[in-house]
């Protein structure tokens, strides 16, 4: 017992406390098994150099918590049914991370712009009302509401009004609370391009909605074979598809907001879109039908998913369900931040740090493409001109799979595009480029190479 709690008198901290604690991870970790016998309170405060009462309140404590019984004539023992964690279950051991990480979903968290959104905060703190610190409306507070109306309108040719505005946690968010709300209106079934996102089609999996692939090509969703799914409404990333990198063609546009106006409904999900590199981006989908399509975005890309903020923009029709289902899922997103990011976007700070990384980005983005044009020469690349990845199909005969394998143990770790299917495809892979420096994804294109070298 004196070497199980032997780091009880290193240190500070109340006395009680720790030794609570060391009792209960030796319950957890197997030390002190169900039926083990404890040693009585004065003489387990003896051995240890302290006052009996410190060894009362922990045994008291655990006993609470359920750890311990005591029973008369038989002292203090380790409860029956108190399981150990398994063998090896550390809960502080983390997987060694690989050398060069190109799998896609995050920016560059270390170009978040700390001195911008402090200053954002501040501002917000100091023109607070008190009421924007209380219960308000689930579908976001006005100043943000407001100020995302016109950035979208402005940027992106999204036909906003703030009261068709909600905001969210994030796209996952939206998608979600539409998924619920597009089943009480019956619909549930979703057409999504194909391949997607393997966390999609997880989500909407999730949320009972069954998802349905329609094919991509070089111009985007093939809407003719969309017409033919059966399905109530179609989930599409028109700027830049995940993971084929396709824009959608101005024709395709076309038909689709045709579909829609039919009786159909585009969930737009505006993907990487502040991102391109050899033109001005294409507007939003959602100008062309916005009475028949949600509009959903969010700051992960552009600022850090960790900030769980995001934007949908709803036919009026949608308003007052999606607000409702929002108030049940969490009451409204966080004030604080909502404020911070409309007081951002007021003073023009979000604008300029898109400015400022979309050279970063496409230097990257050369880097990896000329790596990869050399050491892997024969992978047809697409998704070039936008974005913060690459999609990069292989050549007939080569294993989706056993590339991905063979790139990881060299410390390169890529996405495979067969999770994301619902139809067959070719082999592909996706590469993204925004977290690494120039030099490593030269490095990484070199040992993908190799990688590929050893498949055959």
């Amino acid at each position: 017992m004196r070497e199980l709690l032997i780091t009880l008198g290193e240190g500070g901290g109340e006395l009680a406390g720790r030794l609570t604690r060391e009792l209960r991870a030796a319950v957890r970790d197997g030390r002190l098994v169900a039926g083990a016998r404890l040693p009585a309170s004065r003489a387990l405060a003896v051995q240890l150099g302290v006052s009996r009462g410190v060894v009362v309140e922990a045994y008291e404590q655990l006993a609470a918590e359920g750890y311990l019984v005591g029973r008369q004539g038989s002292g203090t023992r380790v409860a029956d049914g108190v399981a150990a964690e398994p063998p090896g279950a550390d809960v502080r051991a983390v997987a060694a991370e690989p050398r060069y990480d190109l799998k896609p979903g995050s920016p560059d968290l270390g170009a978040f712009p700390r001195t911008a959104w402090a200053g954002a905060v501040r501002r917000a703190l100091q023109g607070v009302a008190n009421r924007d610190l209380g219960y308000g409306d689930p579908a976001g507070l006005p100043q943000l509401r407001g100020e995302l109306a016109a950035y979208l309108g402005r940027v992106r040719a999204v036909a906003a009004r703030p009261e068709r505005v909600a905001v969210v946690s994030g796209v996952g968010q939206g998608l979600a609370l539409l998924t619920g709300v597009l089943a009480r209106h019956g619909r549930r079934r979703i057409a999504l391009e194909d391949p997607a996102s393997p966390g999609t089609l997880d989500l909407l999996r999730a949320h009972g909605i069954e998802p349905v692939g329609v094919p991509v090509d070089q111009e985007g969703l093939v809407v003719s074979e969309l017409a033919a799914s059966g399905a109530d409404a179609v989930l599409v990333t028109p700027a830049h598809q995940y993971p084929t990198g396709v824009v959608l063609s101005a024709r395709r546009r076309g038909e689709l907001a045709a579909w829609a106006r039919a009786g159909g409904l585009v969930v737009e999900d505006d993907y990487d879109a502040e991102f391109r590199y050899d033109r001005e981006p294409l507007g939003a989908v959602q100008g062309l039908a916005p009475e028949r399509t949600v509009y959903l975005g969010s700051l992960s890309k552009t600022l850090a998913p960790g900030l769980r903020l995001g934007w949908a923009v709803l036919p009026s029709w949608l308003v007052g369900d999606f607000r409702e289902a929002k108030r049940y899922a969490d009451l409204g997103t966080g004030a604080i931040d909502q404020l911070a990011f409309a007081a951002l976007l007021e003073g023009g700070g979000y604008d300029r740090h898109l400015r400022a990384v979309r050279p970063r980005y496409r230097a990257r983005r050369d880097a990896l493409v000329a790596g990869l044009r050399e050491h892997l020469p024969r992978a047809g690349l697409r998704g070039v001109a936008a974005g913060l990845h690459l999609y990069a199909e292989l050549p007939p005969g080569a294993d989706e799979s056993e590339l991905v394998a063979a790139a990881l143990r060299r410390g390169v770790r890529i996405a495979p595009v067969a999770p994301g299917r619902l139809l067959p495809g070719p082999g592909a892979v996706a590469l993204g480029y925004a977290v690494p420096a120039e030099q490593r994804l030269r490095e990484a294109a070199a040992l993908l190479g190799a990688a590929y070298r050893e498949i055959g």
